[in-house]
């Protein structure tokens, strides 16, 4: 269970929030605050898995309140304003909410909680089956069997999936094959991971998957063939 707290400065957001959340029985929201004092007050004392977070506040903005709590937190941003999606992004958010929100939006950020949460808690063979991606403001469930390949495109990372439209993040290599599982993936260029599962052919330093050819680089041919005649 997702222990949770709510923080608006508007009752009306508040009585919202908290009915959305009595309709999962993966969250518990414990209390609502409407003064960001009162808030600061309860989470010195009661640790929280999530907070509910208006950005735009009187006394103190939302995002400058996250900054300044000392618990490792989650968060999802609650505004009217989108020009604050970046900045939420940036402080590594599960996910951002343009009021006036759906029910099932609200729902779709949520579960994004609880995947990062049981991620969090429970890693060993869940890792095996999907890995947490930043990308789009969001935290995206990718699930491992769909990656084909990556490839490195200056500062971030083009996961072709099967079947799916590719998923650009901000991501280094490394960090990348960090979270992949080892045996599955290798890396085959300075701007390639490949899933060894959905290789087609090797030819001629090419490798050929859905249809695209990739470059084995002589640096890494070696490990490559290790893992992929293994």
């Amino acid at each position: 269970m997702i222990r949770a707290i709510a923080l608006d400065d508007e009752p009306p957001a508040l009585q919202v929030i908290s009915a959305f959340c009595s309709l999962l029985d993966f969250i518990d929201l414990q209390k609502t605050f409407s003064k960001t004092e009162d808030a600061y007050l309860y989470l010195k004392k009661n640790p929280v898995d999530l907070i509910f977070l208006d950005i735009n506040m009187p006394s103190i903005s939302g995002i400058r309140f996250y900054k300044e709590i000392k618990q490792q937190t989650m968060v999802i941003f609650t505004t009217a304003h989108s020009e604050y999606a970046i900045e939420g992004f940036n402080l590594h958010a599960i996910d951002y909410l343009l009021k006036p929100f759906t029910q099932q939006r609200f729902i779709e950020a949520a579960t994004k909680a609880k995947q990062y949460y049981d991620f969090l808690h429970h890693p060993e063979g869940l890792e095996q089956l999907f890995i947490l991606i930043r990308a789009d403001y969001s935290l995206i469930k990718v699930m491992v069997a769909d990656i084909l390949f990556v490839e490195a495109l200056d500062d971030y990372l083009k996961i072709r999936l099967k079947g799916q439209k590719p998923l650009i993040a901000r991501l280094t290599m490394k960090a990348l094959l960090e979270k992949l599982p080892a045996i599955g993936f290798t890396r085959v260029h300075r701007s390639y991971i490949v899933s060894l599962a959905h290789i087609e052919k090797v030819r001629n330093k090419m490798i050929m998957i859905a249809g695209e050819e990739i470059p084995l680089s002589s640096s890494y041919e070696s490990s490559f063939f290790t893992k992929f005649n293994g």
